[in-house]
């Protein structure tokens, strides 16, 4: 502006510089006003910006579950080490160590060449049983046939009892004979007397001589007849016998057949249970017993449900029993939550560390659990009770401390609280807070004691 001045003394007009200096004047007042008037502009700007957008909810009583803490380990429900019950080379193993297998399913199968030998053979010797049956029981039929001829002989039927008396030749040659016997009295009182010559006595004599003949031709056929009988029945009963022996004969053999099948099966060594593979000491190639020492081939655990051993310290065994809940937490799923009920309570505390041993089963969802986990569990109680809960996103960690932000008025008051259930998406608020008050639950981590907010 000098240079300005200078330039218009030197030319000497001054109505010139005084139009000049009277813009200049301006122009810096109109600087002035509006650097001010920015500045003014710019600090409510940072009033807008001090203001923290937040949503808000109301802390609110509700009933919840109670509940005490302690310390488990996770255990499989079952385990079972497979080992052989034959020795054998192994030929095939259908397995390995993390695989899924059921129960039924083939995992080790030994060279079963000679049991399956064996089973031939034994199936051999059971057809040729059944064979020698049908023989014996055609024997059978034969001896029947030929007592019921005998039988139809004498008249006779089974059962019934035959004396040569009652045979049907000696019956009518027994009443001719006695007929004989009056008659030759007779005529040999007429002989005696001389009625009748010498000739026609001898006639009557010789009569009776020859019935004498013809009954003990009668009783020796009669006593044939039930001779043959008599061993007709007993060929029955030799046939039937025999068709018992070669029965029993049949089932020996089947019973061989039945071992030399049970032989072929156990070549092949089958899951005992449904489970995951945890150890394998298999392979193709080796020759195994179950009398060698640590024969075992494998060991499968089951994970489906396990088995949580929750250690009980001496003063809370009051508070378990059998059927309660069971909440269990592990650090490989912080987020997440494990249910499971009490199923069995030990008698005895453990001498040692004084506590008591509770057996929770818990569903294994998706195989995420673990034997061996370290799990911290929270049993449930009986009564609920009720308790302050808010948003868990409300609460925000400084430190060692938890703390809320009440909005009171447009502003932010930090208040520090103490925690405790976590239920889903909810937290309780032991201490530090009252039903009803109002709580930020969004942009919590922008704020600080005395924020300004908006809602």
């Amino acid at each position: 502006m000098s240079r300005i001045l200078r330039k218009y003394r030197v030319r000497g007009n001054s109505n010139a510089m005084k139009k000049y200096l009277f813009i200049i004047i301006i122009a810096v007042f109109v600087a002035a006003c509006g650097g001010s008037g920015s500045e003014s502009g710019n600090s409510n700007t940072g009033t807008e910006n001090a203001r923290v957008e937040v949503k808000t909810e109301l802390a609110k009583t509700v009933e919840i579950p109670t509940y005490f803490e302690a310390t488990g380990t996770l255990a499989s429900d079952a385990e079972s080490n497979v080992a052989p019950t034959i020795g054998g080379k192994i030929v095939r193993v259908n397995f390995d160590v993390g695989s899924y297998v059921r129960k039924g399913a083939p995992m080790v199968e030994l060279d079963a060449g000679d049991a399956r030998i064996r089973l031939n053979q034994a199936k051999a010797q059971a057809n040729q049983a059944r064979k020698t049956v049908k023989q014996a029981e055609a024997g059978v039929e034969q001896a029947i046939a030929n007592l019921r001829q005998a039988q139809i002989r004498l008249g006779v039927k089974d059962g019934e009892t035959f004396a040569i008396k009652d045979f049907s030749q000696v019956i009518s040659v027994t009443a001719q004979l006695d007929l004989a016997e009056k008659e030759l009295i007779r005529y040999t009182q007429l002989l005696e007397s001389g009625d009748v010559s010498r000739s026609v006595y001898d006639q009557k004599k010789a009569a009776r001589d020859g019935l004498r003949g013809q009954l003990a031709e009668a009783r020796s056929n009669a006593a044939v007849a039930i001779k043959a009988i008599t061993s007709a029945e007993k060929a029955v009963s030799v046939a039937r016998t025999q068709v018992g022996n070669a029965n029993a004969a049949v089932a020996t053999a089947e019973t061989q057949v039945a071992q030399a099948e049970k032989a072929v099966r156990d070549n092949t060594i089958y899951a005992p249970i449904s489970g995951y593979i945890s150890e394998r000491n298999a392979d193709p190639g080796e020759f195994i017993s179950p009398n060698q020492p640590n024969a075992k081939l494998a060991t499968i655990v089951r994970t489906a449900v396990l088995r949580l051993k929750i250690d009980v310290p001496e003063q809370s065994i009051g508070k378990v029993a059998v059927g309660q809940g069971v909440s269990a937490q592990v650090s490989a799923y912080p987020d997440r939550k494990f249910a499971g009920t009490v199923t069995r309570i030990l008698p005895s505390l453990n001498p040692q560390s004084r506590t008591l041993t509770v057996e929770a089963e818990v569903d294994n969802v998706n195989g995420m659990l673990k034997p061996g986990q370290f799990a911290t569990v929270r049993i449930t109680q009986s009564k609920p009770a009720p308790a302050v809960m808010v948003p868990a996103k409300a609460v925000r960690a400084l430190g060692e401390r938890n703390v809320v932000f009440i909005i009171k008025d447009g502003v932010a008051l930090e208040r520090q609280v103490k925690v405790g259930l976590l239920e889903d998406d909810m937290i309780e608020i032991k201490q530090g807070l009252q039903e009803n008050e109002t709580v930020a639950v969004t942009n919590v981590e922008k704020l600080t004691d005395g924020s300004i907010v908006a809602q």
